[in-house]
Formats: structure tokens, C-alpha cells, sequence
């Protein structure tokens, strides 16, 4: 696997004699592939940090949630997960499209544990899986370049207390959020035809 670091990377691991450190953690902790302990965390999780940049790198930083299991470990190489209807935007899956290099971070905040996942991005509508996930707009595939996991210390510790009602179920109807349902009253035209904020109460 080729090394992970680079200029910038190493001049600052000199300046603050980090480099055989970085080296030894490289070496010891960072891979291309899913282990079935990463596994396992990645299944356990409800929500991620997903990086991405646009066309001329401009970084752009999401949260993605959703019940736990949502990510799928497809291989050992690969991760799955739905898009699910958001503000309309689609900054980071627009970013996905020009720039498919992006960075995942999972945090177990209750047992103060996390890792990262850096890899190449794809989006399919017709993915096998979309038939998992109701309501996803389409399947965002993610081939591992680095898995490795990051030091806990600074975590702080925090336990769930309720999940996002918004997140679909199957057979189940998912609500529509405040801020659509004002749009719908105020500036209909300006929503998707088939949006359900326009048929909301």
C-alpha cells in the first residue's frame, strides 16, 4: 500500500519529531482492507462524518445518520450507504460526482472510540441495495483506500437519547421536517413536484 503522507505531512511530523511515530502507526494500524472488527464497529453505528471536496477542492464536511446498520460492509473493501432526502442541495454528493476522494468518520461517542475510512466514492440509482433502504434516492459505494482507527482521548462522552424520527422506516410514514412544510406554504414552486411537503398539512 503506497504510503498515505505527504509533503505537508512531513514537514510538520519534522518540525515536531513525529515522523518515526507516524511512520510506526502507518506501518501498524493503517490498511486498505475491513477487518471484521471494523466491521462489526461500522455496523454498530447511526451516524458518520463524510468529507468530500468539489472540482477545485474546496472541502465540504456532512453528517449522515440513520438507524444503526445503515452503512453496509459489502467486502472487505467496500462500504455501502442510502441517500435519503435532504435540503435539496446535494453538495456532497454533487462533490461525489466531480471529486469521488472522500474521507469517513464514525464515532462511538457512549464507549469513546472512532476510526476513519478514506477511499473512492461512487452513486448508483439501480444498485442492488437501494431495495434495502426505503425512501434512499440512491446507493453511495465507498472502496477503501485507509481504514485505521484514530486516538479516542479527546472524545468527549455522550449517550444517545432519542433517534431521528426522519429517518425512514418500511411501511412506516416518514414525517415532513418544519422547514419544508413552510416552504410549501410560502414558496411551493420552489420544492420538487413530488415532494410530500407539498401535500403536508
Amino acid at each position: 500500500m503506497e504510503s498515505m503522507y505527504h509533503q505537508g505531512n512531513r514537514k510538520l511530523q519534522d518540525q515536531f519529531d513525529t515522523r518515526r511515530l507516524a511512520d510506526l502507526l502507518e506501518e501498524r494500524a493503517v490498511s486498505d482492507m475491513i477487518s471484521e472488527n471494523d466491521a462489526a464497529f461500522i455496523a454498530a453505528r447511526d451516524m458518520f462524518f463524510l468529507a468530500t471536496s468539489d472540482d477545485e477542492g474546496r472541502a465540504n464536511c456532512s453528517y449522515k445518520g440513520g438507524e444503526p446498520g445503515f452503512v453496509r460492509v459489502v467486502d472487505e473493501h467496500t462500504i455501502a450507504f442510502p441517500n435519503y432526502d435532504g435540503n435539496g442541495m446535494y453538495v456532497s454528493m454533487g462533490n461525489v460526482l466531480e471529486n469521488a476522494n472522500v474521507g469517513l468518520l464514525f464515532i462511538d461517542f457512549e464507549n469513546q472510540h472512532r476510526m476513519r475510512l478514506n477511499g473512492i466514492a461512487s452513486i448508483d440509482e439501480h444498485d442492488p441495495l437501494m431495495a434495502e433502504y426505503p425512501e434512499a434516492q440512491f446507493i453511495v459505494r465507498v472502496r477503501a483506500r485507509e481504514v485505521f482507527p484514530n486516538c479516542p482521548r479527546y472524545i468527549h462522552h455522550y449517550q444517545l437519547v432519542e433517534r431521528s424520527k426522519f429517518v425512514p422506516h418500511e411501511a412506516c410514514e416518514t414525517p415532513v421536517p418544519d422547514w419544508k412544510k413552510g416552504i410549501a406554504q410560502h414558496e411551493p414552486e420552489a420544492l420538487p413536484a413530488n415532494d410530500p411537503a407539498r401535500q403536508s398539512d
